[in-house]
């Protein structure tokens, strides 16, 4: 089988290696040709100096997998690559799209008689090593028609993949899937700020987390990752207190809204994230001239002693 792969960052890239250590025939193409270059040197992969050449590389029916940034970038390249597509071909978005975007693309790309399969992709950096997860959402028989492609990439052709359903569902599911995320990875960060606060008990925070690894109720690979670098650092004074959020956790909070479905845990995680990135600074500020206003309380000045 031969695949197009559009966009060749740190995941597409991963992913193309996986895809050729399985047999899988990979026909690439980044605007960064540097990139392209030193894939086709390493693995074989075929390469195309643009969405069309690659295109034009591909057996009918043609699949052409995105992994772009979600947005206007994905938008254009979809339309881009629709044109040189044929009724039957299949376009594959496999990067963090909004699933509303993905119910409307596939929508638009029926009219051309175009299959659209969005993917959710989970894996990070660790995906070329340990495997994919994936959750597509489309037509059945576009599912099935890529199905060796996930079954490469997948950890085994019998698990870690799944067509969740019509199209949008595959994105949906990913969207929750992060939501959850963002809530454990809260749930460890603020757990371990506790230990690290009861300076009297002089906690090694590496070994609870390899005591909790083997075992505990909450084992899981985040904890894995967490003894990893709280071994080499426990108190992390070169790292910045900012974390960045890929939209996806804010996206899984508002729908939560729509569909009046509780979910604080997430909910206050998404906003912690905000709040690390400078968003809550203002609201300090007034929370501090309003404790001088009612109570004399002194207020802290910027390069104060």
């Amino acid at each position: 089988m031969r695949l197009g792969m559009i966009g060749l960052g740190r995941m597409g890239a991963n992913m193309t290696r996986r895809l050729r250590g399985g047999g899988i025939e990979v026909v690439g193409f980044d605007h960064d040709p540097t990139v392209v270059s030193a894939l086709a040197d390493e693995c074989g992969m075929s390469h195309g100096e643009s969405v069309e050449h690659v295109v034009a590389q591909l057996h009918s029916p043609r699949v052409v997998w995105l992994m772009l940034p979600a947005g206007a970038v994905t938008e254009a390249v979809i339309v881009q690559t629709a044109h040189a597509l044929a009724p039957g071909d299949i376009i594959v978005d496999g990067a963090n799209s909004n699933f509303n975007d993905s119910i409307r693309r596939a929508a638009m790309l029926a009219e051309r008689e175009i299959d659209l399969v969005d993917a959710g992709v989970s894996g990070g950096i660790w995906g070329l090593q340990e495997g994919y997860t994936l959750m597509a959402g489309g037509k059945a028989a576009a599912v099935t028609t890529i199905r060796p492609i996930f079954e490469v990439l997948a950890p085994a052709p019998d698990r870690g993949w799944m067509h969740c359903g019509p199209a949008g569902s595959g994105h949906y599911v990913k969207m929750v899937h992060n939501g959850i995320e963002y809530g454990m990875m809260q749930a460890y960060a603020e757990g371990f700020a506790l230990l690290k606060s009861r300076e009297d008990f002089d906690v090694d925070l590496a070994a609870v987390a390899e005591t909790w690894r083997p075992a505990s109720v909450v084992r899981s690979w985040l904890l894995d990752l967490t003894a990893e670098f709280l071994a080499e650092d426990q108190q992390l004074e070169d790292v910045e207190a900012f974390v960045a959020d890929s939209g996806e956790g804010r996206w899984t909070v508002i729908e939560a809204l729509e569909r009046g479905v509780p979910a604080p845990v997430m909910s206050a995680a998404i906003m912690t994230r905000l709040a690390s990135q400078g968003g809550s600074d203002f609201a300090a500020k007034l929370l501090a001239m309003m404790r001088k206003g009612f109570g004399g309380h002194d207020v802290k000045k910027r390069n104060s002693e």
